[in-house]
């Protein structure tokens, strides 16, 4: 019986990444049971506000008594925690990280690792991946219902390596009327359908004055989603020291409405 034949080195090497893959999913897949529900806030065009509906509906969230963690993905411009107006960062745990706590939510953000607020990161895909990796594995995340992940735009790297790496429950696309932003919003729609990947809705951020309505739900109909809602354009928004569903009894009504039109969205057994 002849011997088995000898891995050449980029074979081996080839082997020992598949190995190491392996392991670092099984860690993240660890890190991540006890979590009910991932979704993921998501937009192909930035600026259109997408960090705002990610914290907002996180608190409200947590004002209907559920266990909230929000997980900061835009590893460029992490904004999260400049909205929550939370500067306290991670306690270490051993190897774990206890993430800090503020509005009733567990926040998580790269923001919490720069030594300055306006520095620019600038990371190529695989530093990207091994940083979002990092911090899954090594969050004490503990068993909330929800996970709200604010996702980098775009329809490239970033965004496909979160995708890829958190397994998703599903998205919340956010546009403005604008008609570019809808069509950027109408891009990221059919990245995910190309993952087979859910959309559980649409949401109008920036809806009414200057910037016209209507262009959400025209989206949603189009592409055959529900529409989970318009967020008004108000002055609660300009608070700098809490998010403006905690201000503005409007604002509270607005996103009350996307959270339990987002529930509905949601199949039992997630939500369980």
């Amino acid at each position: 019986m002849s011997s088995p034949r000898k891995l050449t080195p980029a074979e081996e090497a080839r082997l020992a990444q598949v190995r190491a893959n392996f392991q670092e999913r099984r860690k993240v897949s660890e890190s991540l049971e006890g979590i009910g529900v991932r979704v993921g806030v998501y937009s192909g065009k930035g600026g259109v506000g997408k960090t705002t509906i990610a914290t907002n509906l996180a608190v409200t969230l947590a004002t209907q008594d559920n266990d909230v963690a929000l997980f900061d993905c835009d590893i460029d411009c992490p904004n999260v925690t400049r909205v929550l107006r939370i500067s306290e960062g991670p306690i270490q745990n051993g190897e774990k990280l206890v993430p800090p706590s503020r509005f009733g939510v567990k926040v998580m953000s790269m923001a919490f690792f720069q030594d300055n607020e306006d520095e620019a990161i600038v990371w190529r895909g695989p530093m990207i991946h091994n940083a979002i990796n990092q911090f899954l594995h090594s969050t004490e995340w503990g068993n909330p219902d929800y996970m709200i992940v604010d996702l980098p735009p775009g329809t490239s790297d970033a965004p496909l390596t979160v995708m890829q790496t958190l397994n998703l429950d599903g998205f919340v696309i956010v546009t403005t009327p604008h008609e570019l932003a809808v069509l950027d919003a109408k891009r990221s729609i059919n990245m995910i359908k190309k993952m087979n990947l859910k959309v559980f809705g649409i949401v109008e951020n920036l809806s009414g004055g200057v910037f016209g309505t209507g262009g959400g739900q025209a989206l949603a109909e189009e592409m055959d989603l529900p529409f989970l809602g318009a967020i008004n354009m108000s002055a609660a928004f300009t608070n700098s020291q809490k998010p403006a569903s905690l201000e503005s009894d409007a604002v509270a009504t607005e996103f009350n409405s996307l959270s339990e039109k987002l529930k509905q969205q949601i199949p039992a057994n997630n939500s369980d």
